[in-house]
């Protein structure tokens, strides 16, 4: 269904790999096997994912395929094969320049919610005609598994201390916390 509605919103065409990545270098790989093989100039990929949540699958995208890579992006304007792009920084923003082809991680503030399309009835018509192409998954081999997955220890029950209690809350900083 995503695919078909990002067809029915004014994508040219879809494709779909069919595979069962088990991280995100497998994730990246599978992607920049077709970035290569059809040569595109711009791949917009999301900053983190649901599945892996690691936030690194467009750099590593960028790196398979020799594109540039702009992290963080905010900003994004196109204009004769060169691209200025916003990227959020600790305490400001920053301005940077790069050529095509570029890969850019998006995140919040690159698409306004005023920008955001719901397809409609002459959209969905049209993509049903439109290229939806399925492409078998490269060797998926996985450089990395999990050996050991630990829950986090539960969080201590909160201790309410009067204000009028000074020494009561000395003696809990000192000898639970160990804070002072």
């Amino acid at each position: 269904p995503t695919l078909r509605k990002a067809l029915a919103i004014g994508a040219d065409k879809a494709i779909r790999i069919n595979s069962d990545p088990k991280n995100g270098l497998n994730v990246a790989k599978q992607i920049a096997h077709i970035v290569s093989s059809e040569s595109y100039d711009l791949i917009i990929g999301g900053r983190e994912s649901i599945d892996y949540n690691g936030g690194m699958v467009p750099g590593m995208i960028a790196g398979l395929t020799d594109y540039n890579f702009i992290d963080k992006c905010i900003s994004l304007e196109i204009n004769n094969g060169s691209v200025t792009a916003a990227r959020e920084i600790e305490g400001g923003k920053q301005i940077i320049e790069s050529k095509l082809p570029l890969v850019i991680a998006g995140q919040k503030g690159l698409v306004e919610e005023s920008d955001l399309r719901i397809p409609n009835m002459r959209g969905i018509m049209m993509a049903r005609r439109k290229e939806l192409q399925v492409v078998d998954a490269i060797d998926e081999d996985n450089s990395t598994c999990t050996v050991n997955f630990e829950k986090p220890k539960p969080k201590s029950e909160v201790t309410l201390v009067s204000s009028d209690n000074v020494d009561e809350l000395i003696n809990l900083l000192h000898n639970e916390a160990k804070a002072i």
